[in-house]
């Protein structure tokens, strides 16, 4: 359950920022910045947040080499998908809301790694002790 809510987070953070409707932050600021600059500001820091949170966490878990494996994964999922035909890549928003599902994953692949790499191997991890 714990993964599924990480996950479920990094999505929604990579959707309330960009997604295929018009009901998305980059969309909303764009129409609105120069009426609503404070609020813009605002909601624009509290989206970076979110994404320094999930950022630091996942390369401090499972690095750039990590994060690049594990996109490559769900790349070749897509692949293997769109090979059965189980999808096509005719449609731009399919395409969109996909790369946003795998683009989700790596970021709670990366904040779930530590409690997987606990359980797997029973070695808690210890980061920047002295800091």
């Amino acid at each position: 359950m714990g993964f599924l809510a990480r996950w479920a987070v990094a999505f929604v953070l990579l959707a309330l920022t960009f997604n295929p409707t018009e009901w998305n932050f980059i969309t909303w600021a764009r129409g609105n910045f120069s009426a609503q600059m404070p609020l813009t500001v605002l909601l624009g820091l509290i989206l970076l947040v979110g994404y320094i949170i999930y950022l630091r966490a996942t390369l401090r878990s499972i690095g750039g080499f990590g994060m690049g494996l594990v996109l490559a994964i769900a790349a070749a999922l897509v692949w293997v998908l769109h090979d059965f035909g189980l999808i096509s890549f005719d449609n731009p928003t399919l395409n969109v809301w996909l790369a946003l599902i795998a683009l989700s994953l790596v970021l709670g692949i990366g904040l779930s790694w530590s409690h997987v790499r606990r359980r797997l191997s029973g070695q808690a991890d210890m980061d920047d002790v002295d800091e």
